[in-house]
């Protein structure tokens, strides 16, 4: 299976990736349908461990590869890091403050109008995942310093990790504000389906433009850093620091662990 993986176009790689990712968000999601609510410490310790996942990946899968491969090119790799880094970061911060404008609307509307914008706000989180996986993949392709095949495995598996409690994250309180389960379901899972798209928007753009591969990879490391920032960390932090925190560390040493081994 590994094998016929490896002999797969980046393209495919990068698509079959993020369909694995999107799964995971799914499979999250479908514990609506067996709880209503889920342990409150758990949820917390599953959000930790998905924000120390996305922290270690940003840097061990995205800026550092961003620093050295701008520096092989001959550019100011700090400068290019630093601004890629801070555009995404501005990406999330400015789709946060649309997210907070769709919640305003949707309190005024209806059921269905509710959904929808709820799916599409909390899908914009979700680009920058799917982009940082397909890129890292296209950057393999590319043969770019630091950036293998199994690198970019290991970048949608811990991605994928962090993904299952964000799927729940979504299903089960949107259950407990008495939605069906089928329907907290869907919009859980839908809150992931974009990942794919980005993903394979992802690994195009990283073989066809390879002089920006650097600021694609810093600008998806920013991003995911600032969901980490905006989402993540405050929700998690919230009732159970110390719980929180153990699952920060625990994810932060699983992804630096997955990156160091397979990459």
């Amino acid at each position: 299976m590994m094998s016929w993986f490896f002999e797969q176009s980046p393209v495919v790689q990068g698509l079959l990736a993020t369909l694995f990712t999107y799964a995971v968000t799914a499979l999250g999601a479908a514990m609506v349908f067996f709880f209503k609510a889920m342990n409150r410490k758990a949820l917390d310790m599953m959000m930790g461990f998905a924000a120390g996942v996305m922290m270690a990946a940003s840097f061990w899968s995205l800026l550092a590869p961003a620093i050295d491969l701008s520096a092989e090119m001959g550019g100011v790799s700090w400068m290019v890091a630093g601004i890629g880094f801070l555009a995404g970061g501005a990406f999330v911060v400015f789709s946060d403050l649309v997210m907070s404008r769709t919640a305003k609307i949707a309190a005024r509307g209806p059921s269905v109008r509710r959904s929808l914008l709820l799916t599409s706000a909390v899908t914009m989180h979700n680009i920058p995942e799917g982009l940082a996986v397909g890129v890292a993949f296209g950057g393999a392709a590319m043969g770019a310093d630091g950036m293998t095949v199994a690198a970019a495995m290991a970048l949608a598996l811990g991605i994928g990790l962090q993904n299952f409690p964000e799927g729940a994250c979504v299903s089960l309180p949107l259950r407990r504000e008495g939605y069906s389960r089928l329907k907290s379901f869907l919009i859980g899972q839908g809150s992931g389906i974009v990942e794919p798209v980005a993903g394979v928007v992802g690994v195009m753009f990283a073989m066809s433009v390879r002089g920006a591969l650097p600021m694609a990879l810093s600008f998806s490391a920013g991003a995911m850093i600032a969901v980490v920032c905006s989402e993540l960390i405050p929700e998690s932090f919230r009732d159970s620091k110390t719980i929180a925190t153990l699952g920060v560390l625990a994810g932060f040493a699983a992804m630096m662990v997955l990156d160091v081994a397979l990459g």
